[in-house]
């Protein structure tokens, strides 16, 4: 059975149909985010069961990801250089933020600093947050 709007299940109930286990692979770690979508997609209140139940299938998921290699902190000029090679673009696709294919190359060299001006238009150009292209602070 695949819970539904009104389906309310017991914790028991919930295990049967899906035993929590640790997870060890890629495909294991599919099927327990789809059941997660499953219950977070539910167009009502989870109960106390439901909770309690995705509270364990989450906590699976994060031990399984603490096993996995660390994503390395980027930002800066190294975020900008992973975002263009993502998107197979080109140091003079940037002019128009730039304003100059001089100062895009500089920037990409480490020979000048992002100004706030082209942060917040290369947030804008990639769709993601300007605080992404500075460190924090430890």
């Amino acid at each position: 059975m695949i819970l539904g709007i009104n389906d309310a299940l017991s914790y028991e109930r919930l295990v049967q149909e899906f035993p929590p286990r640790p997870i060890r692979n890629n495909q294991q770690l599919q099927a327990v985010q789809s059941r997660i979508d499953v219950l977070i997609d539910l167009e009502r209140e989870l109960t106390t069961d439901e909770s309690d139940y995705l509270d364990i299938l989450g906590t699976l998921v994060w031990d399984y990801e603490q096993t996995l290699e660390p994503i390395p902190d980027i930002y800066g000029v190294d975020l900008l250089k992973v975002l263009v090679a993502e998107r197979g673009l080109r140091q003079k696709d940037l002019v128009p933020i730039f304003k100059a294919e001089s100062i895009a190359s500089d920037v990409f060299k480490g020979r000048r600093q992002l100004t706030a001006r082209h942060i917040q238009e290369l947030a804008e150009f990639f769709n993601v947050s300007p605080a992404a292209f500075f460190q924090l602070k430890s």
